[in-house]
């Protein structure tokens, strides 16, 4: 007899159908075959779900058994075969009637005991399983939360093996779980920008960065508080759509790293991985490809301090996902491709011992280690980061002044609200575009919006030459005044915008520039050496 079942497949964040077919003869010699490119932990499965059977007194006859996980040509990751196959050889063996399964998905990890322990990725298989018109979605109650955010999905979560057989059989219910009220459903207070002393400039670049969704690079020496203000940036981001949320979830879910509590996770990410990350860990891939740090900070930020510090294959991998907002990983088996479409914020030092230019340290550094420090960054990957600041020592004076007040110009909320107003502006412009905000622009859309009148273009042009800006800062500088009018409510870009967008990009010169190296500050300020 031949049974046919449903489960699902993860290649890259999305779910693939998987059909379990389970064929059972009594005549021959008893054995057990699973066939259709199964990994390791699949063909495992075989042992969980035998003993699974045996603690919850299911007897099978004696008989030969065959499985196959069709698509057979694609590789079979992760534990949720578990359940299907079980299901799979009860059914064949004629203790459940076939017919109970027809319509159904399955997913779930059996416990030698029989108890059913969660799985990854069991959000993409639920939106899978809505898509095929399927009539339900069995699984894990660890993970009934999670699959209950698709609407018009019906979710059945029961504890054990026995208890699932018994509901296939009609013998009892299961309630349908909800989406709970947790902490991934709302926002978890951030730290606050008034709680940072000084620093005008860099919260107001920040806040400009927001707005656009730009790339922003910060140097500056040690205590300045560039961690102060990254940490802070997520507070003063637009809030997730339902959309957004969505596919964030299934990030987390595909790496496993969902809250326990499930539900949609509402709250923008903020990543910050320590700079001996490796460059699988940072943009993903592996044996089995996984989402990486830049994947995990989708829709949020990736705050990368000590920016030259990190290894150069790393760096250098970023490129594609900065620039297209997603991450393709090709390996013999195949490619998966994850969203990657996160804010960039950078820090670093201007020299190895972080004092270059510092009027209150002197610098201990060699022009050949402070070369090397700068060259440990690409002018390729230093071109996807739009705005680019230095953030000074904070002045005694500043640091003994008495903290801001919640309502200041530069509190979180009161930022927040200029960021949102600004998020909505460009929304409204650019709807059925395929762009948000306006750090994607190129090409004719930024012909058509960040057009200048004869002034502006003056101004540009006398900026370039003057300043000595490389060229590849011209479509950045553009972008930056765009955002810059919007927040002014604007709908020209005006001198007095387009003057603050070059100040954001005032590390960058040509000859030593950021085209080649990180800022330097030696461009203004004597270089000072001890001994």
């Amino acid at each position: 007899m031949i049974v046919r079942l449903y489960s699902g497949s993860i290649s890259g964040v999305d779910a693939y159908p998987v059909e379990v077919e389970v064929a059972f003869v009594r005549q021959g010699l008893p054995g057990f075959s699973l066939v259709g490119l199964a990994e390791t932990e699949v063909r495992e499965a075989r042992d969980r779900v035998l003993a699974a059977l045996r603690a919850a007194d299911f007897k099978l006859p004696p008989g030969r058994v065959t499985v196959n996980l069709a698509p057979a040509g694609q590789r079979k990751t992760g534990t949720g075969y578990d359940l299907p196959l079980a299901l799979g050889l009860l059914a064949a063996s004629g203790a459940i009637p076939p017919e109970r399964l027809e319509g159904l998905y399955f997913s779930g990890e059996l416990s030698l005991s029989g108890d059913l322990r969660p799985v990854r990725g069991i959000l993409p298989l639920a939106i899978l399983a809505r898509q095929q018109n399927a009539a339900g979605l069995v699984l894990p109650p660890a993970n009934a939360a999670e699959a209950a955010v698709v609407e018009g999905l019906a979710v059945h979560a029961p504890t054990s093996l026995a208890q699932c057989v018994a509901f296939l059989c009609g013998q009892v219910s299961l309630p349908l779980p909800s989406v709970p009220d947790s902490p991934t459903a709302a926002q978890t207070p951030s730290p606050d920008f008034a709680e940072v002393k000084g620093q005008q400039g860099a919260k107001r670049a920040l806040e400009i960065a927001a707005a656009g969704g730009h790339n922003i690079l910060m140097c500056g020496p040690p205590g300045s508080g560039k961690t102060m203000l990254a940490q802070r940036l997520p507070g003063i981001l637009p809030p997730l759509s339902f959309e957004e949320a969505l596919e964030v979830t299934k990030i987390y879910s595909v790496a496993g790293l969902l809250p326990s509590a499930g539900g949609l996770m509402r709250q923008r990410p903020f990543r910050s991985p320590h700079h001996t990350v490796s460059d699988v860990a940072l943009v993903g891939g592996g044996r089995q490809p996984r989402p990486g740090e830049v994947s995990l900070a989708h829709r949020g930020v990736l705050f990368l301090d000590e920016l030259p510090e990190y290894g150069k294959a790393a760096l250098e991998s970023l490129r594609q996902p900065l620039e297209d907002g997603r991450l393709s990983i090709a390996r013999a088996a195949g490619s998966v491709t994850y969203p990657a479409a996160c804010m960039l914020v950078a820090a670093m030092n201007p020299c190895p011992c972080g004092y270059l230019g510092d009027a209150a340290h002197t610098c201990t550094c060699r022009p050949e280690q402070i070369q090397r420090y700068r060259a440990r960054l690409s002018g390729p990957l230093l071109d996807r980061i739009d705005a680019q600041i230095e953030v000074p020592a904070v002045p005694c004076a500043d640091l003994q002044a008495i903290s801001q007040s919640r309502d200041g110009e530069y509190a979180s909320e009161r930022m927040r609200q200029r960021v949102m107003a600004a998020r909505t502006i460009q929304e409204n412009r650019y709807k059925g575009t395929g762009i948000t905000c306006n750090a994607a622009l190129g090409g004719t859309l930024l012909d058509a919006h960040c057009a200048l009148d004869r002034a502006g273009a003056s101004l540009l042009e006398a900026a370039m030459q003057r300043l000595g800006l490389s060229a590849r800062a011209y479509t950045r500088i553009l972008r930056l005044a765009r955002t810059v009018a919007d927040m002014a409510a604007s709908p020209q870009i005006r001198q007095e915008h387009l003057a603050e967008a070059i100040a954001l990009r005032s590390l960058d010169r040509t000859g030593s520039t950021v085209a080649s190296h990180p800022p330097t500050l030696s461009d203004r300020r004597p270089l000072r050496h001890r001994g």
